[in-house]
């Protein structure tokens, strides 16, 4: 089991089960949505349980794609492709060590010229 939340509190999540690798996106969406680029992992659905769902704030950024942040402190917390059975969770939203570890980064085509890519991770353009 895992648990975070957003800032203030108001918004509360757990997941059942183990987490798989994240990833880093660093299109332009993600980095102005966050300041910087944005990693999340995605969990099913079905293993998602969030508490104070009324102070999640959904945008959406695409006709594929919403964005879900506490309407109270503005943290970032969701990617949610609206197609599949599955959302993204911000990493910094969880409370405690994940056990994971980044395994790539997506959109590097798009990332800030502020930064370089290091870490040896393989890097998608797209």
């Amino acid at each position: 089991m895992h648990s975070g939340s957003c800032l203030c509190g108001a918004v509360r999540f757990t997941v059942r089960g183990d987490l798989s690798a994240p990833n880093a996106c660093h299109c332009l969406a993600c980095r102005k949505q966050t300041g910087h680029f944005l990693a999340s992992v995605g969990v099913p659905r079905t293993s998602l349980r969030v508490e104070g769902e009324a102070d999640v704030k959904w945008y959406q950024s695409s006709e594929k794609v919403r964005r879900g942040f506490c309407r109270v402190c503005g943290s970032t917390l969701f990617w949610d492709p609206i197609h599949h059975d599955w959302t993204a969770i911000a990493m910094g939203a969880f409370d405690r060590a994940t056990g994971t570890s980044l395994s790539l980064h997506i959109f590097v085509a798009e990332k800030g010229d502020y930064y370089e890519i290091r870490d040896g991770l393989p890097q998608n353009q797209h």
